[in-house]
């Protein structure tokens, strides 16, 4: 079976959040479990693009709108990352460093789109199926089956995976005349709220759809930035599997970027070392439990909750914590955290992003906070049992499904139920009594290592979805 995975984001290619390390590691997989999976995503002018070996197997030109656009299609030559990595290359549109926040963003993941379906039919790309991540590829099962240059496509099922469901590619009208030969006859189905809605068309016209977690399927219901309607209509095609991890990225056993590798046999030295070169180089007391936050800040994560959460909590446990913020996002909650330093020796921020240093965190902190108002299905907290780092999370989406209390039978975290500052700092100081406890958070520790959340069982998920799809309509 031939799978094409559409996506903005893959990591180490270029990442912005998990939708970058879920198509990184995903396809990896499947190809482990005999599928021919490859990723087909924007070029961007980055360290990874710069480094590889690229090779042309593909050019042409197509239209958006009036505008003539000039494509090519890369492959990295020696598939480093396990699976075939194809780059759409567009003069002035996908040459760029950056993945978003471009003006002509719009442009930029619909010359995509449009770019990808016209190789796979002017190339006569053998595929079996479609797998579009996100609203970035979320015109793609409508020009399939809708535009008559693409015809020869329409009976290829696609599947969407909606990573977070809030961000849906809104196009106005003015916007249609983009998408080449498209029957106006079926433009109810780009429809909602009155604009070309991405991620709407997507969800109406995939053949089926997935979330990242179980509960955020139900979630998306009640919460779905304007669909949950849309959701309600067309739940019989949607199915939740939550995300795994890469242990061959996030392995404490084998990280070459902690400063003392460990398993969960050695935890208690491992997290002991890293800690002391953390607080060390942050000017932080390694004696005392260390709680970290490491994500986007923003309001769905919610940060902006965090500057008095933290206040209050140094305030409350005067000298028993500390802190250790790394993100970027708002940046009046970027200022409201670099400014606690001036108030709390115990507490430092790192704003930006940077890989390695989060997984020196991962490696040194006792606590990762995670009070999200939506959280599809959370990686970070994957990670942090993987590296024995006790999750403390908002039970929402994927935190909810992958995050067992303490108090409850085989926990291995703390759970809160509201995105408040009490309930985050009611969460803190249970961890502190926690952290008190020596023999039970070993335990823990040692408990939550040994735990599967590896990409094996999500990506036989994703197989079986497939077949039925492939089989129920004669495609192999």
């Amino acid at each position: 079976m031939n799978v094409l995975h559409l996506s903005a984001e893959c990591y180490p290619v270029a990442k912005a959040g998990g939708l970058g390390d879920v198509v990184g590691a995903l396809p990896k997989y499947q190809k482990q479990e005999g599928v021919q999976a490859s990723v087909v995503m924007p070029f961007y002018n980055r360290k990874f693009t710069q480094e590889h070996h690229l090779i042309n197997v593909f050019s042409s030109s197509s239209h958006l709108g009036q505008r003539v656009f000039d494509y090519e299609i890369l492959k990295e030559e020696k598939d480093v990352l396990g699976f075939e990595l194809y780059l759409v290359k567009i003069p002035s549109l996908l040459d760029r460093e950056e993945i978003y926040c471009y003006p002509d963003e719009i442009e930029q993941f619909v010359a995509y789109q449009i770019a990808v379906v016209d190789w796979l039919v002017k190339a006569n790309v053998e595929v079996d199926l479609v797998h579009c991540h996100d609203h970035h590829a979320g015109l793609v099962p409508f020009l399939m089956q809708h535009s008559s240059r693409f015809n020869s496509l329409k009976d290829i099922p696609t599947v969407l995976t909606i990573h977070n469901g809030q961000y849906q590619g809104w196009l106005g009208w003015d916007k249609f005349y983009y998408l080449p030969d498209a029957d106006t006859s079926k433009t109810g189905l780009l429809d909602w709220g009155g604009c070309i809605n991405s991620l709407a068309a997507a969800v109406k016209c995939c053949w089926a759809y997935t979330t990242v977690s179980p509960s955020y399927l139900a979630e998306l219901k009640h919460q779905a930035n304007g669909l949950e309607f849309l959701f309600e209509l067309e739940q019989q095609k949607g199915i939740g599997i939550l995300n795994g991890i890469d242990p061959a990225v996030w392995n404490p056993a084998k990280d070459k970027m902690i400063a003392k590798t460990y398993t969960a046999s050695s935890v208690v030295q491992g997290k002991a070392f890293n800690k002391a070169e953390i607080c060390r180089a942050f000017g932080l007391d390694e004696t005392k439990p260390l709680f970290t936050f490491i994500g986007r800040l923003v309001l769905e994560k919610g940060a902006d909750k965090l500057a008095d959460a933290i206040r209050d909590s140094l305030k409350a446990f005067d000298g028993q914590i500390s802190v250790l913020v790394l993100g970027s996002g708002e940046k009046y909650i970027e200022q409201q955290l670099v400014d606690l330093k001036e108030e709390f020796k115990d507490y430092n921020v790192y704003i930006g992003y940077n890989e390695e240093l989060s997984h020196q965190i991962y490696a040194a902190a006792d606590f990762i906070l995670m009070p999200s108002r939506v959280e599809p299905c959370g990686l970070n907290q994957l990670y942090a049992l993987k590296y024995g780092t006790v999750a403390i999370v908002r039970a929402t989406g994927g935190l909810k499904d992958s995050i067992i209390d303490i108090d409850d039978t085989g926990g291995y975290g703390i759970r809160f139920d509201n995105c408040e500052v009490s309930d985050i700092v009611k969460a803190i100081e249970r961890a502190i009594y926690l952290y008190q406890d020596n023999k039970k958070l070993t335990q823990i520790r040692k408990s939550m290592m040994s735990l599967d959340f590896s990409w094996n069982k999500s990506a036989q998920q994703y197989i079986h979805l497939y077949s039925s799809l492939t089989l129920q309509h004669g495609t192999i």
